[in-house]
């Protein structure tokens, strides 16, 4: 039987320190493209850029680009993502203020209400233009982006449930129609037959309100 010659610990440290520094490496020119695109966005106030801007925004090149990203979609749902789970911790912070159920699920409500209305910052147009594209043609692309929110609103309906402020339901389901009622509303927000006010924060929660619970207030 041939004896196994164990790899010098030497060796190990080595190829570690080198793998460490690539992946860092790798993930600094990824952001510079990210943040390339964020500024084009930011300028033009749509998603209708090329490649090639993003890339001479970057001082990086083309070739680099396609080693990171198969094209302008991929790097456009990797800003989508990281939008959504940015808007996902600011939801859980804005919750965490509270103790109970019903006001935490309200301040859920109420932030994302808040974070899908118009003006809606430098990432606008990644939710009414690409957003939009998105959920035409890959809704599976879609389900996965939302998986943080859907998360933190499943939680909080499971905790009304238990504390019995919340209809016994399926609570991720629950979740997530609440969840695309408010999206839809912010973002659609205008006033039936071009007049009257929008809809306001607490008039979208009431109506959700009503909807897990039964209640009027």
């Amino acid at each position: 039987m041939s004896e196994v010659v164990e790899e010098p610990a030497w060796r190990r440290r080595a190829v570690e320190r080198s793998t460490r520094a690539a992946k860092l490496r790798a993930e600094q020119r990824v952001e510079r493209f990210l943040d390339a695109a964020q500024e084009l966005m930011a300028e033009k106030e749509t998603t209708d850029f090329t490649v090639q801007e993003v890339v001479d925004r970057s001082k990086q090149s083309l070739r680099s680009f396609y080693q990171h990203f198969d094209g302008k979609h991929e790097l456009l749902l990797a800003l989508f993502e990281d939008a959504l789970v940015e808007g996902a911790a600011e939801i859980r912070q804005a919750a965490a203020e509270h103790r109970e159920p019903l006001p935490r699920l309200r301040a859920a409500v109420e932030t994302l209400y808040a974070q899908c209305s118009p003006p809606p910052g430098p990432r606008g147009p990644l939710f009414s233009d690409f957003g939009l594209q998105l959920l035409a043609r890959h809704p599976p692309q879609v389900a996965a982006a939302h998986r943080p929110l859907l998360d933190i609103f499943t939680e909080l309906v499971e905790e009304g449930v238990r504390a019995g402020a919340v209809r016994p339901c399926r609570a991720r389901r629950q979740a997530a129609m609440m969840m695309q009622t408010v999206i839809f509303v912010a973002q659609n927000n205008a006033p039936a037959g071009g007049h009257g006010v929008p809809m306001t924060a607490a008039e979208v929660w009431r109506f959700c309100l009503h909807g897990v619970s039964g209640a009027a207030e």
